[in-house]
């Protein structure tokens, strides 16, 4: 059975109340269903996956990794052969982000489940230290799995095309970024869940005002 994000009227509340066109934009969107992945090591191959590729591409290719070779554990991705991860669409490079990761955890160098006790900056920090991990996969695994309440990822295209839409920017920068994390703060994550929709188009009119870049 599937597991999604879970937030409720405390969230709902904080964001309507930051300001109009948040509060609007959760009228008109209403609730928002985004699945999660508990056990972490799967979701961390899923992260890997899903770097620097579209979402449309990045489900095709899960699905179709998922649907081959049931549930991704440590000792599943260790043995099998980077060709045959391959065959599913992944590069190279992210085969061994993989193989990498499920061997410290089963060696005992990288302890995946020790990551609950951490807090946010801790779990990023730690993340960071396997080969292929940065912040914006470390980002997406607080969320889509730890479900932590508070993430709002800078390194996200999407997420800032959401905000450029919604508030009608140009551009946004770290300092005006930071002006909108505080704001949607201690529920970030929910505010990410509206921005990802904002920036696919879920309300009509809206448009995205980055400059268009030169050939």
């Amino acid at each position: 059975m599937d597991e999604y994000f879970k937030y409720g009227a405390a969230e709902i509340a904080h964001l309507k109340n930051a300001d109009p066109r948040m509060a609007e934009a959760v009228e008109k969107i209403g609730r928002v269903k985004r699945r999660v992945i508990p056990d972490l090591f799967e979701a961390l191959a899923n992260c890997i996956v899903g770097q620097q590729i579209s979402t449309k591409a990045h489900e095709t290719i899960w699905l179709k990794m998922r649907g081959a070779v049931g549930r991704i554990t440590p000792e599943i991705i260790a043995a099998m052969p980077p060709e045959e991860i391959k065959k599913f669409g992944i590069s190279f490079r992210k085969v061994s982000y993989m193989k990498s990761a499920a061997q410290k955890i089963l060696d005992g160098r990288f302890d995946i489940e020790a990551l609950n006790g951490m807090d946010d900056g801790e779990v990023r920090a730690k993340l960071c230290e396997l080969d292929g991990v940065g912040a914006w996969t470390a980002e997406m695994l607080m969320i889509f799995s730890m479900r932590r309440p508070d993430v709002l990822s800078y390194g996200d295209y999407a997420i800032l095309r959401g905000l450029r839409m919604l508030y009608c920017h140009r551009e946004i920068g770290k300092k005006l970024f930071e002006k909108y994390r505080r704001r949607f703060s201690p529920y970030c994550s929910v505010a990410s869940l509206y921005l990802w929709e904002i920036a696919g188009g879920a309300i009509a009119g809206l448009k995205d005002r980055a400059p268009c870049k030169k050939a």
